[in-house]
């Protein structure tokens, strides 16, 4: 498969900033893989879409239908859980993205009641640095 091929996808809710900030260093460090911004509602689409991905769309069938089809999903933990992100990630949804195929690169996050066990937490920044070092893997991944 080649890069201009993969299909990387970002899932946020509430106002979109992780999202947003993922956007923009997927963007930066893979300007030539193509993002779409799965968002739960307008707000977080709208701000994918300012952060540079290619695409959005929004609501729970958005969700559902573009989580099947990406290779890889990006965005905050709670996209996994029912009722996530303050309610906003619906069961279906996180049953879609859960079921997807697509590798998924999560970053942890203060608002969702799910704490992860991998040592103290870190600044934003250093969560999207990693996921930018693991979508560097998968993308090399896929592509080879």
């Amino acid at each position: 498969m080649k890069r201009t091929e993969l299909l990387v996808a970002i899932v946020d809710g509430q106002g979109g900033g992780m999202g947003r900030a993922l956007a923009e260093a997927v963007k930066k460090d893979f300007p030539d893989l193509w993002v779409r911004a799965l968002g739960t509602n307008a707000l977080a689409t709208a701000a994918m879409l300012k952060g540079g991905a290619d695409e959005g769309a929004t609501g729970e069938n958005a969700v559902v239908f573009g989580a099947g089809r990406a290779h890889i999903l990006l965005g905050p933990v709670g996209v996994l859980a029912a009722n996530g992100l303050l309610g906003e990630v619906t069961p279906r949804m996180a049953e879609a993205i859960g079921a997807s195929g697509a590798v998924k690169i999560l970053l942890p996050s203060q608002r969702c009641s799910i704490r992860l066990a991998v040592g103290p937490g870190q600044p934003m920044q250093y969560y999207l640095d990693e996921a930018m070092r693991l979508l560097d893997e998968e993308v090399r991944r896929l592509t080879a």
